[in-house]
């Protein structure tokens, strides 16, 4: 018996001396590498034909790289609790959709690669959660609406912003311009129509802005010098007075080119010199009432045009001197015409329409 006793004694006697015991080895997903010389957790799963986010995921992880894979959509619990994630690369899988809250738990994360997918829009809680980002890429997708609180959680952090290669007709203008950080702006390659005046003015820290490829028929000055370095090559711009200021910055390749007036059409913008750069006052060309009388609590229509270069707002004083608002019984609609929907002896009077441009 005292043999068989001496061994379970040492046994006992190595245990309680602290010696380590190596842990488990954190779990691999089948067809990833998992290198255990890398100097933190880190999966390496691109290129691997996979279907679906793998269950099987270090939790622990702080890289994950699925780019290359035919992953179609991201669920809420593929990455629950990875916490510690500080790179995340799906590019190129094809993603149609990302579920609400997809995201919640990378508190961690700095850098998001989305590029090279397949997602229509953007909406408020898909990227909620990501309170760290830096670099939000979404180049190359199908991207044609963006809610205005889908940046709400990384508005103050990100640095990095792509958009380019989508199909956005427009973009929320006032969620970008609060983003303190960002450094560059990347909107080439899209359907944008307009640059709201101020909105670049607002990003203290720009130092690229990228809208090349657009539909652009005007541009609103971008603070500087020295401001930040500007693309705006490929899109119909309208050469007036208004893009002086795009002239004076002109520099050496730069690719602007003249859409309208006929003119200028096909010239360089910093070709052209600055005297044929001109603007048209605007003039009323038509203005009416319809019907042309009414009495006491019937509709009425006030129609009014105008023209100038650039096309002239038009806005209504109202028979007391004051800006005719939309309300309850007048509107003023998108062509400028004036309803109103039940007249009172207070709209007796005159009602002028004001055209105003650059």
């Amino acid at each position: 018996m005292a043999k068989l006793l001496v061994p379970l004694v040492v046994l006992g006697a190595v245990s309680g001396a602290g010696v380590p015991v190596s842990p488990p080895s954190p779990r691999c997903p089948p067809r990833c590498l998992c290198p255990a010389a890398a100097p933190s957790p880190t999966l390496l799963c691109a290129r691997t034909g996979l279907l679906a986010v793998p269950p099987s995921l270090d939790r622990g992880a702080v890289e994950l790289r699925l780019a290359d894979n035919f992953i179609g959509a991201v669920g809420r619990s593929d990455f629950a609790n990875m916490s510690s994630l500080v790179h995340l690369t799906l590019s190129r899988n094809g993603l149609r959709r990302l579920a609400p809250g997809a995201f919640a738990d990378l508190r961690a994360l700095r850098a998001l690669h989305l590029d090279g997918n397949r997602l229509p829009a953007l909406s408020g809680p898909q990227l909620r959660g990501l309170a760290s980002l830096r670099h939000l890429i979404l180049a190359n997708n199908q991207l044609a609406a963006i809610d205005a609180a889908a940046f709400a959680a990384f508005a103050a952090t990100v640095e990095d912003l792509d958009l380019s290669h989508n199909n956005l007709p427009a973009l929320p203008w006032d969620a970008v311009a609060a983003m303190g950080s960002l450094a560059t702006l990347t909107l080439d390659h899209n359907l944008l129509e307009r640059v709201p005046a101020g909105a670049v003015a607002r990003l203290p820290r720009l130092a690229r802005l990228d809208l090349t490829a657009n539909r652009l028929r005007a541009l609103p000055p971008v603070p500087g010098p020295p401001g930040p370095a500007l693309a705006a090559g490929g899109n119909p711009l309208h050469c007036n007075c208004e893009l002086l200021w795009l002239r004076r910055v002109a520099q050496a390749g730069r690719l602007e080119t003249c859409a309208t007036p006929a003119p200028l059409a096909g010239r360089l913008l910093g070709a052209v010199p600055e005297e044929e750069l001109t603007c048209r006052a605007p003039a009323v060309t038509a203005a009416a009432a319809h019907p042309p009388s009414v009495t006491e609590g019937q509709p009425l229509r006030l129609g009014c045009a105008a023209v100038g270069d650039p096309p002239p707002a038009l806005h209504w004083l109202g028979p007391d001197g004051r800006v005719v608002q939309n309300g309850s019984r007048r509107s003023v609609g998108s062509d400028g015409s004036l309803e109103l929907r039940v007249a009172t002896l207070r709209d007796h009077g005159g009602f002028t329409c004001v055209a105003a441009n650059a």
